[in-house]
């Protein structure tokens, strides 16, 4: 069967590709779709008065991108930052946003049966932003609405609605 073919049917079936990454101890997944591309870590440019995830901007050939550090927004121990260390560049609509975590892992392709709602539970991360838990052999994955999440007004990239 044919890549194509096959990539077909997997969307046929419901399937989503995710694109894994690692924080702390914990493995997410987000939507590929979303990602424009991974880059190695280099400090920011330190913005005033932003909250304390957002590590400040870079200059991304000429578009000025926030950088969020997962691990500070979901209250994870403190982690070096060392050469595992990466920045997703997120495509978000209109917006371009950079997120800071541990590793990328793989890109991992789940059939909808694979994806189990998230329990509710209080937790770090808004409910609104978890599209559920899927689970592959013996890995367990939070899939995140990266979208939402990162449209969060707590998260201080977008203005509140007037």
């Amino acid at each position: 069967m044919s890549v194509t073919a096959k990539t077909a049917e997997g969307v046929a079936n419901g399937a989503r590709e995710y694109l894994t990454f690692r924080l702390d101890q914990e493995e997410y997944g987000i939507d590929i779709l979303k990602v424009q591309e991974i880059r190695g870590y280099e400090p920011p440019t330190r913005i005033a008065n932003a909250p304390e995830f957002i590590k400040g901007v870079v200059n991304l050939r000429g578009t000025i991108v926030p950088i969020v550090d997962m691990r500070l927004k979901f209250n994870c121990a403190q982690a070096e930052y060392n050469s595992f260390t990466v920045v997703i560049i997120l495509n978000l609509r209109n917006r371009v946003v950079g997120i800071v975590v541990d590793s990328v892992s793989d890109v991992m392709e789940l059939a909808a049966d694979a994806v189990r709602p998230a329990p509710d539970i209080e937790s770090a991360i808004d409910s609104g932003c978890i599209l559920g838990l899927g689970s592959v052999g013996e890995r367990m994955l939070i899939l995140l609405d990266i979208e939402k999440l990162m449209n969060n007004v707590d998260m201080g990239l977008v203005a509140a609605a007037d």
